[in-house]
């Protein structure tokens, strides 16, 4: 049996920010959910739309628990949420014209992607060095 080797600080950082998306997300779901029983005109289609982004929400959530808890499983699906996330901002702050919006969405974003790609966070995640038996239950 191998002792569990806690995440490094940067990926547990990195987790803590996804789930303030997924908290964002939350904020979102509940929003559409209440625009729906207050008489949207389809409220079918609202209620469509949060479930559709509640399951996304949950995913969020899940990954950013998976990186707090040190699963090396959460990192991939974290950087992929992030890169989506910054074509987001891109649109956000080209053809939409919000740059300022898109701007802080692309700063926020971008910081997840840094911290899990320091040296102790790629160590850890490849199980190399002080981090080489961390993963053998995950």
């Amino acid at each position: 049996m191998t002792s569990r080797v806690a995440a490094p600080t940067a990926v547990r950082a990195a987790g803590a920010l996804v789930a303030l998306e997924g908290l964002a997300g939350v904020v979102f779901v509940v929003a559409l959910v209440v625009r729906a029983l207050t008489g949207a005109p389809e409220p079918g289609k609202v209620f469509g739309e949060a479930a559709y982004f509640s399951v996304l929400t949950a995913g969020v959530i899940a990954v950013a628990v998976g990186l707090v808890l040190s699963k090396r499983w959460a990192r991939t699906p974290v950087v992929v949420i992030q890169l989506l996330l910054l074509g987001v901002a891109w649109y956000a702050f080209g053809p939409s014209h919000q740059y300022l919006y898109g701007g802080l969405m692309a700063v926020y974003c971008l910081a997840p992607l840094v911290l899990l790609f320091t040296a102790p966070a790629k160590d850890w995640a490849m199980g190399i060095g002080e981090y080489a038996d961390a993963g053998a239950d995950d």
